[in-house]
């Protein structure tokens, strides 16, 4: 299992703008979540097994963090030709076993991905309420095949401080799983 870590996007960065399709073919944009306390985007897929590793308790962040006013949406940017687990058909399944409350986006072109400097997947960024870049980083130091528990620790932590009008350290561990699959020739600039 091949590992790749988070490019680490520059903290203050403002959210990139997004428009994107759902598994059911409805249209989610960045704006949507316009007067919620932050946003959390992650780049997640159906097959990754780190994604699949943390997925119970990252829906269940979810359900804990929307409620008290986070803004949550999950985007897969997978080149489904070549990975067709990932396609937008088999996010469905996704949504339906982890009990997703949250947008789930398909990322055809890949821009999203790119504007993100999105490397892994799992890879977690966090937004204040200005939509400027607070934590990016792991969900916590489970790993398939290790024995920490999955509680996402460093990502409720940070949400926690967010929340909480209080700052959220700099000091962050990088995001690791899967490599983003690119489609031929469209790989990013940014490994290089």
């Amino acid at each position: 299992m091949a590992r790749t870590e988070s490019t680490m996007l520059a903290l203050g960065t403002m959210a990139p703008d997004f428009n994107l399709t759902d598994y059911s073919g409805s249209k989610v944009c960045r704006d949507d979540f316009q007067g919620k306390e932050g946003l959390l985007v992650t780049f997640v897929c159906n097959h990754c097994p780190y994604v699949l590793h943390i997925n119970h308790e990252l829906a269940k962040f979810a359900r804990e963090y929307q409620a008290r006013g986070l803004g949550v949406v999950a985007i897969s940017s997978n080149d489904v030709d070549n990975y067709p687990d990932d396609s937008p058909e088999k996010m469905v399944d996704i949504v339906k076993k982890y009990d997703y409350t949250f947008p789930y986006l398909y990322d055809e072109t890949q821009e999203i991905a790119k504007a993100y400097k999105a490397a892994c997947t799992p890879d977690l960024y966090l937004f204040d309420k200005d939509l400027n870049l607070i934590y990016r980083g792991q969900f916590d130091a489970s790993r398939p095949k290790n024995d920490v528990p999955v509680t996402g620790e460093d990502l409720r932590a940070a949400a926690d401080a967010l929340l909480a009008g209080e700052p959220v350290p700099a000091e962050q561990k990088p995001s690791m799983g899967c490599n983003i699959k690119w489609k031929p020739g469209n790989e990013p600039d940014y490994f290089g």
